[in-house]
């Protein structure tokens, strides 16, 4: 589904395929498929993105600006699915509902420069990795402090 809809928009497409395994699965020039990758580096390259919308890939894809589509299995990435459309960043769909038809419609819609300029200007709201990790730490400690009981 992935080589045909690619083929049709005249895209290529980096499969992430993390612990699946795609090794019986036709060959495409236009598809590859790589075990892990740095999202970080990776997905500001990309035109757009289509995952499963866990937090820290949705997080991810934000950061980097980049129109996604979220193809959700559980109800919490459905969830963040539901925020990426209502940012006006993209799109969802449950993975089960996908089609080939869809896929080409759904990439379409958030390649359109709409999408791409409102993914760039979230991308400039996010707060980086490092400064999120003290954040929490902070919160948490400020948390701690003020329940500690003597």
């Amino acid at each position: 589904m992935i080589g045909a809809a690619c083929a049709q928009l005249g895209e290529r497409a980096l499969v992430c395929s993390g612990w699946s395994d795609f090794s019986d699965l036709p060959h495409f020039d236009h598809v590859k498929v790589v075990g892990t990758m740095n999202y970080a580096a990776a997905f500001p390259a990309c035109r757009a993105l289509v995952h499963h919308g866990g937090m820290g890939t949705t997080s991810a894809g934000l950061r980097a600006g980049v129109p996604m589509l979220i193809s959700w299995t559980a109800p919490d990435q459905a969830i963040w699915a539901a925020r990426v459309k209502g940012l006006k960043v993209g799109s969802g769909r449950r993975f089960s509902a996908t089609t080939r038809e869809s896929l080409v419609a759904d990439l379409r819609r958030i390649l359109t420069p709409q999408y791409v300029a409102r993914a760039r200007e979230i991308a400039t709201q996010m707060t980086k990795p490092a400064e999120s990790v003290a954040n929490a730490a902070d919160l948490l400690e400020n948390f701690a402090r003020l329940r500690h009981v003597d």
